[in-house]
């Protein structure tokens, strides 16, 4: 699974419905995979903030190319890339991620 993927499978709960369309259960929404690009996207980055504050994890920015999601850092080039990376990183230890939803 690419990023974008992981990202919409285990921190939003998305299913994939057909290729290139993810289902939100909770917003019973429709979400083409062309339209979500949380790391090009500072607005869809946000939404993975809060999401995993929702969880309880504290959101950390080092600076506009580092943050982090309690111990968990990831950077980029942008803001939105350094989340979308901090997110993947989490979203990938499966220690954490089994507990989620």
């Amino acid at each position: 699974m690419n990023k974008k993927d992981v990202i919409a499978r285990r921190i939003f709960g998305w299913s994939l419905n057909s290729s290139g369309k993810w289902f939100d259960l909770e917003k019973r929404t429709f979400i083409s995979d062309s339209e979500f690009k949380p790391d090009q996207n500072l607005d869809q980055a946000i939404l993975i903030v809060e999401r995993l504050q929702q969880f309880g994890f504290t959101y950390t920015k080092k600076s506009d190319f580092e943050v982090g999601f309690n111990d968990i850092y990831g950077t980029g080039n942008t803001l939105a890339e350094a989340i979308t990376n901090a997110a993947y990183q989490l979203a990938e230890n499966s220690s954490i991620s089994d507990d989620w939803l």
